[in-house]
C-alpha cells in the first residue's frame, strides 16, 4: 500500500470532542480536517460505529480519515452512544435511539463553522447498516453515503439467520459485542466518572444473544433498520460496496436494483474489509474511488465516477480449495445496470447423481438424504473476516454426507454472475428439517472447490414470518437462491451440487435428524450464465495516510482446528482468534484481546450441539489496568435453547463486578 503523499491540505487533528444529544448524554467523537477549515468550511465525513476509536480501530481509523481530510474534508469518528469512551447504555444494535443520535450528530456538524453543511456518511459493517438506515431517515444535510458490507435486509440476510436458519455466527457476534460491552471508556478522555461509567455499562447493556433468540421469526424487530421494506425513502446517492468472500454481498444486488437514485456497485474478493486493505486480494485504491464519489456528490466536481458502468465486480477464475488465499486470479468486469440484460441462464436437471442438459429426459427418481452432523466442520465461516483459515475446506470430505449431481466435464468454459437457484420436489419424514445447498467446482484431480451456497429452514419455504411445519412424507416444491457470486469454470471442469440435510456449525442444527427425499424430474438448478467480452476495468494502487505506531509485545495467534475425539465420538470445532498483547505508542496504551469459540457434537445426537465462547480483553496504563472476561454457552434439547453467560470485571488483581444468566428460549420452528 503507497502511504499518501500529493494531499492538498495539512491537517488539524482533534483526539477528543464531546457531541451534546437531545437528552443530554454526550457522544465522544475524533475529527481530522484541513488547518483552514474555519477560514474556508468544507464537506464533512461522519463514521459512526462502536469499536471503540480511542484504541479498538484507532490505527484503522488513522488510514483513511486524514486521507479524506488532507483532500478537503472534515472527518468524524464517533463513537455510539454506551461504547468507546461516549456516555450512555448501547443496548443494541441499530435502534431507533442510536440512528436519531446519529442525525442530532448530522445536525450538530452543518451548525460548525469549518463544515459548510454537505455531509456525507462513510462505514463498514455497523457502519454501512447505520449509514442506509440513517438516509431512509432523510436528514436534509446527509447528501450520499458510501456502505460497505452491509445489508438491508435484517433477518434474510444478515448474521444471525439464514434462509430461517439460526447461523453459528449469531453466537460469535453475539460474544463479540457481549464482551466491547463490558469495557471501560479511557481515563485519559472522560476523566475520573470512567468507573461510573463502566458499571452503567456492565449492568445495563444486558445479554444480546437472549432478545436474538426470541425473535426467531421475521418479525417488527428485524424489519426495523431493514430499508428493503421501503428502498424509496433512500433518496440520496448510494456506493455500495462488498466481497465475495463477505457475508453481506448479495445487498449490493438488491440495492443496484431497488433503490430510487444515483447507485454503484463493487465487488471484489475480499472478506469483511475495505477494500484498500482487501484480502484476498487484489486491493485497490478504494479511498482514491470514494474521493471521486464524495467530490462528485458533496463538493459537486465532475470526477467521471457516474460515468462508471453501475457495477464493477472481480470474476473469479478457478483456483484449487484453500481455506486462506492470499490473492485471488481472475479479473474485473463490469455491468452497464442491474439486472443486467447481459446475464442469461442456463439450467440443469438433476438427474441420479448427475446434473444433466434442461432438455434431457430424465425418469423421476427417489434419492434420500440424512446427513451426519459431521456435515458442515469444513465449511468455513458465514462471513470471513481474513481471521484465517476461515473459508470453505476441500469439500470432498463434506460432500460425504450429502446427496450429490455433477456434470460431465465441460467442453468450453463457463461464466457466471449472479444468484444461482435451485428448484427441489422434497420431502421430509418429520415436521422440520434443513438443507444446505452448496455448487462448487471440481477440478480434473476432484478436488472439489465451494462457489455459492445457500440454506433453507423448510418450515420457511412459504414465509419467514409465518413457517409452518411440514406434513411428513407430503412432497412440497420449493425453491432456494444461493449467495451471489461472479464465477469462471474452465473447460474440462465439472459442476457439482451437494445438498445435505444439516450444515453445523455454520447453521444450528434441527431439533432432530430427519430423512429427505429428493425427486429428480423436474428438480433442476438455474444459473446465471454470462457472455465473457473484451473490456478494460482498472483501478489506482491502494492508497492510505500513516497510522500511529504499534508495537507487538506478546504474539498473538489465529487459527481453526477440527478435532475428532474417536473415544467418545466427541468433535469440535476450535476457533482461535488471538491478537496478543501490544503497545498503542502515542497514547501509552497497553491492550490484550483473545477469543476462543468452540462448537461440537457428540455421536450424531442433534440435540448435543452446543457453542461455548470465551473473551478476554485488558487494557493498562501506569497504574490503571482493567480486564473483562465475558463466556457465553448456547445448548439445546428438542424444544429449547439453553443459554448460560457470565462476566467478570477487574480492576487489577481485584474483581469489582460479576454477573450470570442462565435462560431458557423456546425452540419456535428453527
Amino acid at each position: 500500500m503507497t502511504v499518501a503523499k500529493h494531499c492538498a491540505y495539512k491537517i488539524r487533528h482533534i483526539e477528543h470532542c464531546w457531541i451534546p444529544m437531545a437528552d443530554g448524554i454526550r457522544l465522544s467523537a475524533r475529527i481530522w480536517m484541513p488547518e483552514n477549515a474555519e477560514a474556508k468550511p468544507v464537506p464533512a465525513i461522519f463514521e459512526f460505529i462502536p469499536y471503540r476509536k480511542r484504541d479498538g480501530v484507532r490505527l484503522r481509523d488513522e488510514t483513511m480519515h486524514p486521507y479524506f481530510a488532507g483532500h478537503g474534508y472534515a472527518c468524524i469518528r464517533v463513537d455510539i452512544r454506551g461504547s468507546g469512551d461516549s456516555e450512555g447504555v448501547l443496548m443494541d444494535e441499530y435502534l431507533q435511539q442510536e440512528l436519531d443520535d446519529g442525525v442530532t450528530v448530522i445536525e450538530w456538524l452543518e451548525k460548525q463553522p469549518w463544515c459548510d453543511g454537505n455531509i456525507g456518511m462513510y462505514g463498514i459493517s455497523w457502519g454501512g447498516f447505520n449509514g442506509l438506515q440513517i438516509a431512509a431517515m432523510q436528514p436534509p444535510q446527509l447528501k450520499a453515503i458510501v456502505s460497505v458490507c452491509s445489508t438491508d435486509d435484517r433477518y434474510a440476510d444478515d448474521v444471525h439467520y439464514m434462509g430461517g436458519c439460526l447461523l453459528g455466527d449469531n453466537l460469535s457476534w453475539a460474544s463479540t459485542m457481549f464482551a466491547y460491552n463490558s469495557l471501560p471508556p479511557d481515563p485519559q478522555i472522560v476523566g475520573n466518572k470512567w468507573r461510573d461509567m463502566w458499571f452503567e455499562r456492565l449492568k445495563g447493556s444486558g445479554l444480546w444473544l437472549d432478545t436474538w433468540l426470541n425473535h426467531q421469526h421475521r418479525d417488527e424487530y428485524w424489519q426495523h433498520g431493514s430499508i428493503c421494506e421501503d428502498f424509496s425513502k433512500v433518496q440520496i446517492p448510494v456506493m455500495a460496496v462488498s466481497g465475495w468472500a463477505d457475508g453481506y454481498s448479495n445487498a449490493v444486488f438488491r440495492l443496484l436494483t431497488n433503490l430510487p437514485g444515483p447507485r454503484q456497485g463493487l465487488i471484489g474478493p475480499w472478506s469483511h474489509k475495505y477494500p484498500h486493505i482487501g484480502v484476498p486480494g487484489p486491493a485497490i485504491g478504494f479511498l482514491q474511488e470514494c474521493l471521486r464519489w464524495w467530490d462528485k456528490w458533496l463538493k459537486g466536481i465532475e470526477t467521471g465516477i457516474m460515468d462508471e458502468p453501475m457495477l464493477r465486480a472481480w470474476m473469479l477464475d478457478s483456483m484449487p480449495p484453500s481455506t486462506s488465499y492470499h490473492q485471488r486470479f481472475g479479473r474485473w468486469v463490469s455491468e452497464p445496470s442491474w439486472p443486467s440484460s447481459n446475464i442469461g441462464t442456463l439450467a440443469f436437471k438433476l438427474d441420479k447423481y448427475r446434473l444433466v442438459d434442461e432438455f434431457a429426459e430424465v425418469a423421476e427418481e427417489e434419492l434420500c438424504l440424512q446427513s451426519p452432523l459431521s456435515n458442515g466442520l469444513f465449511a468455513g465461516k458465514w462471513c470471513s473476516y481474513s481471521t484465517t483459515p476461515d473459508l470453505p475446506h476441500d469439500q470432498r470430505e463434506e460432500e460425504g454426507g450429502a446427496l450429490v449431481f455433477t456434470s460431465e466435464a465441460l467442453d468450453t468454459s463457463l461464466e457466471i454472475m449472479g444468484a444461482v437457484v435451485i428448484e427441489l420436489e422434497i420431502s421430509a419424514s418429520k415436521p422440520m428439517a434443513m438443507i444446505a445447498v452448496r455448487l462448487s467446482d471440481v477440478h480434473p484431480d476432484n478436488k472439489s472447490s465451494r462457489v455459492t451456497y445457500g440454506l433453507l429452514n423448510l418450515t420457511h419455504r412459504d414465509s419467514h414470518e409465518n413457517p409452518t411445519p411440514l406434513q411428513p412424507n407430503k412432497r412440497y416444491w420449493v425453491k432456494l437462491q444461493l449467495n451471489g457470486i461472479a464465477q469462471t469454470f474452465p473447460k474440462g471442469h465439472r459442476i457439482r451440487i451437494a445438498i445435505s440435510s444439516s450444515y453445523f456449525p455454520l447453521a444450528w442444527p434441527p431439533a432432530e435428524s430427519t430423512q429427505l427425499k429428493i425427486y429428480t424430474g423436474c428438480s433442476r438448478v438455474i444459473l446465471p450464465s454470462r457472455i465473457p467480452r473484451e473490456e478494460t476495468i482498472t483501478f489506482l494502487d491502494p492508497e492510505a495516510s500513516v497510522s500511529g505506531a504499534k508495537q507487538q509485545l506478546i504474539e498473538g495467534h489465529h487459527n481453526w482446528r477440527v478435532i475428532r475425539e474417536l473415544d467418545k465420538d466427541l468433535s469440535t470445532l476450535e476457533v482461535i482468534n488471538d491478537n496478543g498483547t501490544y503497545l498503542l505508542e502515542d497514547i501509552d496504551l497497553i491492550v490484550n484481546r483473545e477469543a476462543n469459540e468452540w462448537y461440537s457434537y457428540q455421536r450424531d445426537d442433534f440435540q448435543s450441539a452446543q457453542g461455548k465462547t470465551l473473551w478476554r480483553w485488558g487494557f493498562k496504563r501506569g497504574d490503571w489496568a482493567v480486564e473483562t472476561v465475558t463466556r457465553t454457552l448456547l445448548h439445546c434439547d428438542e424444544f429449547y435453547f439453553y443459554l448460560d453467560a457470565e462476566l467478570d470485571a477487574y480492576e487489577g488483581d481485584k474483581r469489582v463486578y460479576s454477573q450470570n444468566w442462565n435462560l431458557r428460549i423456546n425452540r419456535n420452528w428453527v
